[in-house]
């Protein structure tokens, strides 16, 4: 297992160097999942929630994220991010909406943080707009799903050689 970068010799936080690493085209997809009451699934799917398009809004939201990621994880890197996509796929039978972010930047960090970020104010805005009518939402399932780019290369979820802790 390597070592944590984010910790220095005597193990004080600091922000990584990365001042010596090459401009590359990176790309981070990250997925998560928010499941709700059937009749809450029904209010989205019919676009009939009072407080208007719950998805459009939580779009925008986890978009705006993405680009403040800086500001709220305090050792991230502010990127000039190039490409930022949220999209939702409704599962009425398990009354669950998917989320999934894609981040693209040319830099020379990735931008795996900022599509976590973006999935997760996307589902946190889902939860607060519909809070009043389903206070049992569940958020789950955020994680990476894809990264490609920099020295690393790609990773794909499912093919990591390592167990998880």
């Amino acid at each position: 297992m390597s070592e944590l970068t984010h910790l220095d010799e005597h193990g004080a936080a600091r922000m990584v160097d990365i001042g010596h690493k090459a401009v590359t085209e990176r790309t981070a997809v990250a997925g998560g999942f928010v499941a709700m009451q059937p009749q809450t699934m029904a209010l989205l799917e019919q676009g009939a929630h009072k407080k208007g398009d719950v998805l459009a809004v939580a779009r925008i939201a986890g978009i705006q994220a993405a680009k403040k990621c800086a500001d709220l994880i305090p050792l991230c890197h502010p990127m000039m991010l190039t490409s930022v996509e949220v999209d939702f796929t409704l599962e009425p039978a398990a009354s669950r909406v998917n989320i999934e972010a894609r981040c693209k930047v040319s830099g020379r960090t990735g931008v795996e943080m900022e599509a976590l970020t973006a999935v997760s104010v996307a589902a946190l805005t889902i939860y607060d707009m519909c809070k009043a009518v389903d206070r049992g939402i569940e958020i789950g399932g955020i994680g990476l799903l894809y990264k490609e780019g920099g020295k690393s290369g790609s990773w794909r979820r499912g093919e990591e050689s390592a167990s998880r802790c």
